[in-house]
């Protein structure tokens, strides 16, 4: 069967897959004052985060209208799938569910399935390369769809920012309780909920306590590592995000580890120098 695969911009794409002509990757647009950016090819990085340095307002971002999903839902594959950011923090997952019910009335009978990733970043892209593990195994589309539901039950999401702003800015942090000043150093350990909402699972006092940590949390909770690929994402510290893979490395066992750069919407939620794990 022929399939396709379609992910929002919060999910980054290895190169490998962008190459892929099963991948699909559709964008949020992001706004930092009044300056418009699309989430895809054309993102600068360097240029998005001088602009948030330099500007006294928190950035804000929109989600791909369901018309835009319905396009990328309309191609020549037997079996569609999108992937979206949780829908506890975006309405991507709604949008997405919109535009499969629009392509449905107007253009008939198709295969589409919509997958919640209660992630972000490169849980998003775990997801995604679970659905294609499936398809090429030969699976039929209901299978793939229970297969990668499980697939989303069992994922943890891990992340140490170097700043909440701007997730307490736009709301994100809504049941997060109160942890000490950022004036003392104090890094929350953040996690998501088997909802997908964040929560607080430890804090520490520095960046490279934080991660030790989130790394031993991690380490303590998953199980049969060797089968399970692990993904690193960072923003604008390559450095800080191979220092974590080679710890870990050395600690455990992962059938992967791959590390990429993030992208603009996860980009605007790390900040610069977060850190983002997913397992």
């Amino acid at each position: 069967m022929s399939y396709h695969i379609v992910v929002d911009s919060c999910g980054e794409l290895p190169e490998k897959l962008k190459k892929d002509g099963h991948f699909e990757n559709v964008p949020l647009e992001i706004f930092v004052d009044d300056y418009h950016i699309i989430d895809d090819e054309s993102f600068d990085q360097a240029d998005f985060l001088r602009r948030v340095a330099e500007s006294p307002n928190c950035p804000k971002s929109t989600c791909p209208s369901p018309e835009r999903y319905m396009k990328a839902f309309d191609c020549e594959a037997e079996h569609v799938y999108a992937v979206t950011l949780s829908a506890k923090l975006s309405g991507s997952y709604n949008s997405a569910e919109l535009g499969r019910s629009l392509y449905l009335e107007e253009k008939g009978e198709k295969k589409i399935y919509i997958f919640d990733s209660r992630s972000a970043s490169v849980g998003e892209t775990l997801i995604a390369m679970k659905i294609q593990e499936c398809e090429e195994a030969g699976m039929d589309f209901e299978q793939v769809i229970e297969t990668v539901e499980a697939y989303i039950e069992g994922q943890d999401t891990y992340f140490v920012l170097e700043t909440l702003e701007t997730l307490r800015k736009n709301g994100r942090l809504s049941n997060l309780k109160a942890f000490v000043a950022s004036a003392l150093n104090i890094k929350p350990v953040m996690g998501a909920t088997s909802e997908g909402e964040i929560c607080q699972l430890d804090q520490a006092r520095g960046m490279g306590k934080a991660l030790d940590k989130m790394i031993h949390i991690m380490l303590d909770k998953v199980q049969n590592c060797e089968e399970k690929i692990l993904a690193i994402s960072h923003c604008n510290n390559p450095k800080r995000a191979h220092l974590v893979a080679e710890k870990i490395g050395s600690l455990a066992h992962f059938k992967d580890i791959f590390v990429l750069n993030t992208a603009g919407i996860s980009s605007m939620y790390a900040s610069d120098g977060g850190i983002i794990m997913v397992v």
